[in-house]
């Protein structure tokens, strides 16, 4: 089955009038508006994942739970995301996308609520596990996206989608908390619950109808079989998803164990203040977003290299932490930056490489970055424990290198399949 656009996957029916739809029936390709509606839900879903985090405490304390136990809400939260990557994102390729985004926003929305009206500590971290669960709709939507573009825009079209995502994920944090201090930990979850059935309202408005997909008819095992089976078989997804580990054990590195310096003495910064270095960090993935046209045009490979340097480059001003926090601001930039740009170039040319089977791809691709994720922040605060934040930027430093060498020496010698670039190199 080859890619398909936009106007050849979702012809109208009779009751789905996609023609008064704000996309490109002509060219196929997906329009600016829907593209910005997908990047939106994506920081929505993803934001559920991580504004617990500025919460603990007050949770702890309304519910009864121990500091030492509180940790486990954002456990759950990564090992309901591994299981709705291995178990649902698949199924992409199996279930009309549109029913299945749409129907997993609208049970997140359920989710939130039940963490919302939590009234002790079991149904908290039951909720949570469903709302992790569920938050792996973002990767429905990006295959959805990677696959209804027209090709020469996959690239462009997921990156700006992933900007959506990392602002979720940067501006979760400050966003709870101003609400927190507004009306409470639970307000957080409620007003999220209502954001994301309007949500699910929008999209089943916009979004066409697609035809039967290739697998339809198929098995629910033979599709993890086959999930499985495309690892063995496609090389740029094994490159790719080893770039995704590492290069997301590094940025967890960083952004789960900077609060310990900057919070103790002598800087001693607010949680407000500490939170502004999410912005900084905004403004670097934001820039990347581009990365995905450089990948449409063939360059993924040099996109990945550069940016690996940069990765590794970034973590020098970050260790003088100590001596200057403009340092710090400038290495956020060149980290956040450098991780979104592969993070867009690897989902591109893993579509780009077997597009009908999209989802599964990305599925498997994603268990590698939430493995990293969970990785990277474990041995941070290990390595902040024996060795300070310098033991930090050593670690970090020392993934980015793992990272580069990879590429160095495996992977820039990897053609890319002809498939990948769909724009002529002027």
């Amino acid at each position: 089955m080859t890619n398909q656009t936009m106007t050849e996957a979702g012809p109208a029916t009779g009751d789905d009038k996609t023609g008064d739809k704000p996309r490109d029936t002509k060219s196929g390709a997906l329009s600016p508006a829907i593209v910005l509606l997908f990047a939106v839900a994506c920081g929505l879903s993803v934001a559920n994942i991580y504004s617990a985090q500025p919460l603990l405490d007050t949770m702890a304390q309304d519910l009864g739970i121990t500091p030492a136990a509180i940790g486990i809400v954002v456990t759950l939260t990564q090992v309901g995301l591994a299981f709705g990557l291995m178990l649902i994102v698949p199924l992409g390729d199996l279930w009309d996308r549109r029913k299945l985004i749409v129907g997993q926003i609208m049970l997140s929305a359920v989710a939130l609520v039940v963490v919302g009206t939590a009234p002790n500590a079991v149904v908290l971290f039951c909720g949570m596990a469903l709302v992790g669960l569920l938050a792996v709709v973002i990767q429905v939507i990006v295959a959805f996206a990677a696959t209804s573009a027209a090709p020469a825009e996959r690239g462009q079209t997921i990156g700006t989608i992933q900007s959506g995502v990392v602002s979720g994920i940067l501006l979760a944090r400050f966003a709870s908390g101003t609400l927190a201090d507004i009306g409470g930990w639970r307000m957080v979850y409620l007003t999220s619950a209502v954001l994301m059935l309007a949500m699910a309202a929008l999209l089943a408005y916009v979004l066409p109808r697609q035809p039967p997909r290739a697998l339809t008819g198929s098995s629910y095992a033979k599709l993890l079989r086959s999930t499985a089976a495309l690892f063995a078989e496609e090389p740029v997804l094994r490159e790719r998803a080893v770039f995704a580990l590492l290069i997301f054990a590094s940025f967890s590195a960083f952004w789960s164990s900077v609060v310990l310096p900057l919070a103790a003495p002598p800087l001693s910064l607010s949680h407000t203040a500490i939170g502004m270095l999410g912005i900084a960090g905004l403004a670097g993935a934001l820039a990347a977003r581009n990365s995905g046209r450089l990948a449409d045009r063939g360059w993924g490979q040099r996109t990945t290299g550069l940016s690996l340097l940069l990765m590794l480059a970034g973590w020098a001003p970050i260790a003088c932490l100590h001596a200057s926090l403009w340092l710090v601001l400038a290495g956020v930039v060149m980290i956040d930056f450098a991780v979104q740009a592969v993070h867009v170039t690897n989902q591109s040319l893993i579509v780009a490489a077997r597009p009908e089977a999209s989802s599964r791809l990305i599925g498997v691709y994603m268990v590698f970055y939430s493995v990293g994720s969970g990785l990277g922040a474990i041995a941070s605060t290990m390595a902040y424990a024996a060795a300070g934040w310098l033991g930090v930027c050593a670690l970090g430093a020392a993934i980015s290198a793992i990272a580069l060498l990879y590429w160095v020496i495996v992977v820039s010698k990897t053609p890319v399949p002809q498939s990948v670039c769909t724009v002529p190199s002027p």
